[in-house]
């Protein structure tokens, strides 16, 4: 081993090299609870069908209040209506696969949607 930090792979030994096990080592000790924040998602949805004039928003806004979301359900002038959502990454999924049950509001014929990292600045949960 040298004094710099590296290892000698000239034993032949696969080692990973210290700086990376260092990294890593508090996730994983056996009942380490991860950053709550890394559990944070934000999803984007767009849906497409009858969703308009029939309370499909408030719905929205009324489940995603259930599970604890931030975020907004608007409009879109090509009559689709879109859906930030964010907080949990589970409460997130389920409001998805809400989206896609039957069940919603008018009709729903398509929901297309996007995952990213939590960016906050949301409050609440609003229809616009």
């Amino acid at each position: 081993m040298t004094g710099s930090g590296d290892w000698d792979a000239s034993d032949g030994a696969d080692r990973p090299h210290p700086v990376d096990s260092a990294a890593h080592a508090d996730a994983d000790l056996p009942g380490h609870i991860a950053d709550p924040l890394s559990k944070q998602a934000r999803l984007t949805a767009w849906v497409r069908g009858r969703v308009r004039g029939v309370g499909f928003r408030w719905w929205v806004r009324s489940i995603a209040l259930e599970f604890g979301l931030l975020g907004v359900a608007e409009n879109l002038i090509d009559g689709r209506v879109k859906i930030i959502a964010e907080g949990n990454k589970d409460s997130c999924m389920a409001l998805l696969e809400e989206l896609q049950a039957p069940g919603t509001p008018g009709n729903v014929v398509q929901v297309t949607y996007r995952w990213d990292q939590a960016r906050g600045g949301l409050d609440g949960f609003t229809e616009r």
